[in-house]
């Protein structure tokens, strides 16, 4: 609560040093024999940056250092015999004394001397909070002040806060970078930690998936079995169907709305299309376990054939549905984007608008449409919720879609439930699961940059 009275306080001071900076600007202009460098907004963002940049280095130094200095503190006023504990007993001791402090364990629940550390712990929080919060304002306010008496006709407020924003964009750069290697770098970590007890040919040639740790060493399936093959197949059979339906319904919807459409037609029917995209996909799951696979069954019954309640055929239609607007709205997008230039080439050469579209807009769009399939497969390979709901979690290797499949994200999950440590073969098997998975939909969108890049120089 504390915390956010401050924000509040600092986007506060923040607007008040933007308006005092532009009166500023706008008073000496005004009144000097100088021109304003920049213009008077300029100066207020110049203000504002002055008031909030230096508070919110400042809050985060604090954030930072907080906890090592009050840990250090409260430490160092224990007793000897307390301090003088093994590493580990001491640090749960500390964990007690905060969970005293924040009232997680009843003080009448603790000893005497613990509840003293908690209530020194609780005082020294509270004194740096408070100290937190004053330092703030005054870095906050000294900035205002400062930045505001430097408001003259030659500053170059403009440049200042464009380099700013220079920074500021660089830094959200690079933090979006480190994010994707930390995320990559654990993946592999965890994954070399499962192939130091799982051989890799195992896990990429096996042909029978069965990741149950037995409790007991004379148990059946004991080792477990973690061949991946039955995952991949199941995936790729899933996506296939998904893709078949989502496809030329996709494609087929943006033609239409790109090239024969009226605008008020199109202006209705864009929006209800890519409705379905803002359908979660548990609804989808629904969907697909309550009407979807009854209605295959019974269908399937009527020509004699052996339909799973749970089948690949039922979650790849009903995937192949929620793929659809992506689908479409990304090749309608890349179609209406043709230049118009070929278009009325075509049409002066004394084509019509159906061999247009076949032979000059569709082939002019074909890295857009290639790129945008391949984005909705790799989509169709992660989703995971109608997989659970419709094809269950058998890990079967067959083609046959009308039986009970599961994928890797499927798996995935199951995984990672908590029913086992995390040093099992069966915990870390999600990591190497994760891995494949990311290597597998990491070739799909290079292979889709690369068809867009090469025939984007043919066509622009």
């Amino acid at each position: 609560m504390q915390f956010a009275i401050l924000m509040a306080t600092l986007l506060v001071l923040t607007a008040i040093g933007f308006y005092l900076g532009r009166a500023r600007a706008v008073d000496v202009g005004r009144r000097g024999y100088e021109r304003l460098h920049s213009r008077p907004h300029y100066y207020g963002y110049y203000v504002a940056v002055w008031c909030g940049l230096p508070a919110l280095l400042v809050l985060l130094v604090w954030l930072i250092a907080e906890p090592q200095i009050v840990h250090a503190v409260v430490m160092a006023s224990l007793p000897d015999a307390d301090r003088a504990l093994p590493p580990e007993r001491l640090g749960l001791l500390f964990n007690d004394i905060r969970n005293v402090a924040s009232g997680n364990i009843a003080g009448s629940a603790a000893g005497t001397d613990l509840q003293a550390a908690a209530d020194y712990y609780a005082r020294i929080s509270a004194m740096s909070r408070t100290g937190m919060f004053v330092l703030v304002l005054v870095a906050s306010v000294s900035g205002l002040v400062f930045a505001r008496a430097r408001i003259v006709p030659r500053l170059r407020a403009r440049n200042a806060v464009e380099a700013v924003i220079k920074v500021l964009l660089v830094a959200c750069s690079i933090v979006a970078i480190l994010t994707t290697i930390g995320i990559v770098l654990s993946l592999v970590f965890e994954a070399v930690r499962f192939f130091m007890r799982v051989s890799p040919l195992a896990f990429l040639f096996g042909l029978e998936w069965s990741p149950q740790i037995a409790m007991r060493a004379d148990q059946v399936g004991a080792g477990g079995s973690f061949g991946v093959v039955p995952l991949m197949a199941g995936t790729m059979l899933i996506a296939t169907i998904a893709m078949a339906v989502a496809m030329p319904v996709g494609l087929m919807s943006a033609i239409y709305m790109a090239e024969y459409a009226p605008p008020r037609l199109r202006a209705v029917v864009k929006p209800m299309l890519e409705v379905l995209a803002g359908i979660p996909t548990v609804v989808y799951g629904f969907f697909a376990a309550l009407t979807v696979a009854p209605f295959l069954r019974n269908l399937g019954a009527g020509f004699d054939l052996s339909i799973s309640s749970e089948s690949a055929l039922a979650a790849g239609v009903v995937m192949g549905v929620m793929i659809i607007p992506f689908v479409s709205s990304l090749s309608d997008d890349v179609i209406t984007a043709v230049p118009r230039s070929l278009r009325e080439g075509s049409y002066g050469l004394g084509a019509t608008r159906s061999e247009t579209i076949c032979r000059v807009i569709l082939p002019a769009a074909l890295p857009g449409i290639i790129g945008g399939f391949l984005l909705a497969i790799s989509r169709a390979i992660g989703e995971t919720m109608i997989v659970v709901m419709a094809a269950g979690l058998a890990a079967n290797l067959t083609a046959n879609p009308f039986e009970a499949v599961t994928t890797v994200t499927v798996q995935i999950v199951t995984l990672l439930i908590g029913d086992q440590e995390f040093d099992s073969p069966k915990t870390l098997a999600a990591f190497a699961l994760g891995l494949v998975l990311f290597i597998s939909t990491l070739c799909l969108n290079i292979v889709a940059l690369r068809i867009v890049a090469r025939y984007r120089e043919l066509y622009d």
